[in-house]
């Protein structure tokens, strides 16, 4: 009898073991399971959310298909039970695992945004208003409410931007990126001004500031810019109107068609640089680190003019006469195009 019992024991006991091994080996291969979505998909776990739901979720996203073991997962790696909220980009391609671990690592998806040198404050608010996963804080707030609310004791906040590409996790507010923005252009404008050539006829950060949004209005080209800021510090010196056709734009404001016709360069306006004398009072454009930078440190030359070429850079001269010259070559090639 005990012999029976034995064996009996012996019995279950494989069989226990059996059905353990087997159990096993379905979570096992349940982790190693291909994922199904056919692209890339955002997972956004929110807070309060269990590991239950989390596999629930999976499967409603058409990530996973319903299964009985992945709940058993964690038994086997329980660091992988730690999921942490947040927005992940799941690929199209890898295993079960790799998706449970990712959403526990806490890696969210990198969101990204690039606010461009030479747009405008209203420019940079409609591209974030279209930005994903952003939160719009400066729906119905103005320009002044959107300075205090970023920090900046200004009232107009043109300039005062630094373009540049922004990363940031989904829940990001609009006001969070604009903040990151303008401390990067104090802290790149309050470097620049410190290191600046002490004979350029500038007397603060602000003017360097709005120097800067002309110059990157006026050329896209790199190495101009040291060139075209000299024409202009060479005029503020001499006395002469800067005399620069994006100031004039700026002045018109929706009133600019694309044109600008000899009317508009006589039509004053706080920003029309052909009507007065020195800066206009604000930038007129967001600058970038290169054009604050030619700003502060102009090329010394002895330029006073300069024109588009027709090739893409433009045709700088010394005298009027040259300059002239120049625009009449210019027109030249604009007429054979």
């Amino acid at each position: 009898m005990l012999k029976k019992l034995v064996i009996a024991f012996v019995l279950m006991g494989l069989i226990a073991a059996g059905v353990l091994a087997w159990s096993y080996q379905q979570v096992q291969a349940s982790l190693q399971q291909p994922v199904i979505n056919k692209s890339e998909t955002f997972v956004t776990v929110t807070p309060g959310t269990s590991f239950r739901g989390l596999l629930n979720q999976l499967v409603k996203q058409e990530i996973f298909p319903p299964s009985r073991w992945s709940r058993w997962t964690v038994r086997l790696e329980p660091e992988l039970a730690y999921i942490k909220t947040g927005t992940y980009l799941v690929p199209n391609k890898g295993t079960f695992r790799d998706v449970l671990a990712l959403i526990a690592s806490g890696k969210e998806h990198q969101f990204a945004i690039t606010l461009l040198e030479g747009d405008r404050f209203a420019d940079w608010l409609s591209l974030l208003s279209e930005a994903p996963a952003v939160v719009h804080e400066t729906a119905g707030m103005s320009e002044v409410e959107i300075a205090k609310a970023i920090g900046a004791d200004v009232s107009k906040l043109e300039g005062y931007l630094l373009p540049e590409t922004y990363h940031y996790t989904a829940g990001t507010s609009d006001l969070e990126l604009l903040k990151r923005a303008y401390q990067q252009m104090t802290n790149l404008l309050s470097e620049a001004w410190e290191g600046r050539d002490e004979g350029i006829p500038l007397k603060n950060p602000y003017e360097a500031l709005i120097m800067a949004s002309i110059i990157e209005k006026e050329t896209a080209v790199d190495n101009e810019r040291t060139v075209v800021s000299s024409v202009f510090m060479n005029r503020l010196n001499k006395g002469m109107r800067l005399q620069t056709d994006p100031t004039v734009i700026y002045g018109m404001g929706d009133k600019f068609d694309g044109n600008i016709r000899k009317r508009d360069l006589r039509t004053p306006t706080p920003y029309n640089t052909y009507t007065i004398f020195g800066l206009p009072p604000t930038p007129i454009a967001m600058p970038s680190k290169a054009s604050v930078l030619a700003a502060v440190k102009p090329e010394n030359s002895s330029y006073y003019y300069f024109v588009a070429d027709g090739k893409g850079g433009h045709k700088f001269s010394k005298t009027l006469n040259e300059h002239n010259r120049a625009v009449r070559a210019y027109l030249r090639t604009l007429k054979k195009k």
